[in-house]
């Protein structure tokens, strides 16, 4: 018999190197190493000419204990979560997003990979996905956090609802522009969408706290709207004109850093367009719809 460990040490001696010891020669130390010379370990039929020491002293050749046959072998085996694993690294195609490469990545290997086959993000794309859970719920705490804030401002839950409706119409309006630019909704378009909610909830107010004014002075519903749009039209151009103006280097910028640039300015300069157009005719119609609604429902209640 002739144990394992003495077949690899064998092979590892002859065909790789093993250290035998040192020796001093003009005061410098040598470090000594045995080795099948290169024409004698070339090629697998020289395994013929290798021989191993058996338990009772016999010297068996290799070619009697071993097998040699090719096979072919990654350079390199990566590993996931202890599970072997193949890594793909891609990108989106022109005028798609990452978040579209993701979709489509789920979608091909849900239906491709066999039985007993997963796969796992990882890097960027695992933090895109991780950001993403949490960015609509930010969104929603800033808007929240607006609606308190104009609850406690005018005493009432109803006209700061109003007042947020102007909100949809900005983001309706970043998103178009982000779409035909063929840009992405990605953490600047983000940051853009939520400084939005001030912006466009500024507009509002100017018109909604102007058309209460007029209600406590005794106008009807009607004429507060129609007058509170009509006095706070010439603020409201001015403000979001300054702003939008401010705004055009980002959305024409160039060199080093230009993709943030645009992607943040494309979608405040459309937001800010949709929500001044739109919100001057439509927060009016809003308020008359919601006041009047108000007040049938407090006359019918009152009966």
């Amino acid at each position: 018999r002739v144990p394992l460990q003495q077949i690899t040490d064998t092979l590892q001696t002859y065909m790789g190197s093993a250290y035998v010891n040192d020796f001093d020669f003009n005061n410098r130390s040598y470090r000594v190493y045995v080795q099948a010379d290169q024409q004698f370990r070339s090629h697998p039929k020289d395994l013929r000419q290798f021989y191993v020491r058996s338990e009772t002293g016999m010297m068996i050749p290799m070619d009697n204990l071993v097998r040699v046959a090719s096979s072919t072998t990654p350079s390199v085996i990566t590993h996931y979560n202890l599970f072997r694993s193949a890594e793909i690294n891609g990108s989106a195609a022109p005028g798609r997003s990452s978040g579209d490469a993701i979709a489509a990545m789920e979608t091909l290997s849900e239906k491709a990979l066999p039985q007993g086959f997963g796969y796992e993000w990882t890097g960027i794309s695992l933090e895109e996905l991780q950001s993403g859970q949490t960015a609509a719920l930010l969104f929603g705490l800033g808007t929240l956090v607006v609606y308190l804030t104009l609850a406690a401002q005018y005493e009432s839950f109803v006209l700061p609802f109003i007042v947020l409706m102007a909100v949809p119409m900005a983001l309706l309006g970043a998103l178009g522009a982000q779409w035909l630019r063929g840009l992405q909704n990605d953490v600047y378009c983000q940051i853009g969408l939520v400084m939005l909610v001030g912006l466009s909830s500024k507009n509002a107010i100017l018109i909604v706290e102007f058309a209460e004014q007029l209600r406590e002075r005794g106008l009807s519903i009607v004429d507060a709207a129609v007058e509170a749009a009509r006095i706070r039209l010439r603020p409201i151009l001015m403000t979001s004109l300054a702003f939008i103006l401010g705004v055009v280097p980002l959305v024409m910028a160039t060199g080093a850093g230009q993709a943030g640039r645009h992607s943040v300015g494309t979608t405040v300069f459309g937001g800010m367009i949709a929500s001044t157009v739109l919100n001057l005719f439509f927060i009016p119609v809003l308020y008359l719809v919601i006041e009047t609604a108000r007040e049938r429902m407090g006359a019918k209640a009152t009966r």
